[in-house]
């Protein structure tokens, strides 16, 4: 993995504001979500990635830490796919559920976390032709 393309990709996602996190569960059903922050770590072969992520995503990565990170710039049609494995779930902070006009709804405390996903191989994402040749 090439630390200086990594670098790029982080980048890539502060500018156009988020990244897609991709998971699945144990049978291999996937789940993507958005998430707002994106760092490189001081190890620098591994990226935080931090926000209010749905239950969906927290219940996969119980089963399978294998992840994906999507950054694409659709207007540029420049990207990079992350693959790597979350190696660590910090709760950052948490909210107790409500939610106005939904009252009759069950609740479900929103927790705020930091995944830290050590990044193995960086590829190529764009709409046009290419490889899924590692960058």
């Amino acid at each position: 993995m090439n630390i200086e393309i990594l670098k790029e990709a982080v980048l890539l996602a502060k500018n156009i504001g988020h990244v897609l996190i991709a998971t699945a569960d144990e049978k291999g059903l996937p789940h993507v979500a958005a998430a707002g922050r994106i760092n490189l770590t001081s190890d620098r072969g591994s990226v935080v990635v931090e926000d209010w992520f749905c239950p969906g995503t927290m219940a996969n990565l119980q089963a399978n830490r294998n992840t994906a990170l999507i950054i694409w710039d659709p207007k540029m049609d420049k990207g990079y796919q992350l693959l790597g494995r979350t190696e660590k779930v910090e709760d950052t902070a948490m909210m107790n559920g409500y939610v106005p006009n939904l009252e009759d709804k069950p609740a479900f405390a929103q927790v705020e976390r930091r995944l830290f996903i050590r990044v193995k191989k960086v590829m190529a994402f764009r709409h046009s032709p290419h490889t899924d040749q590692e960058e």
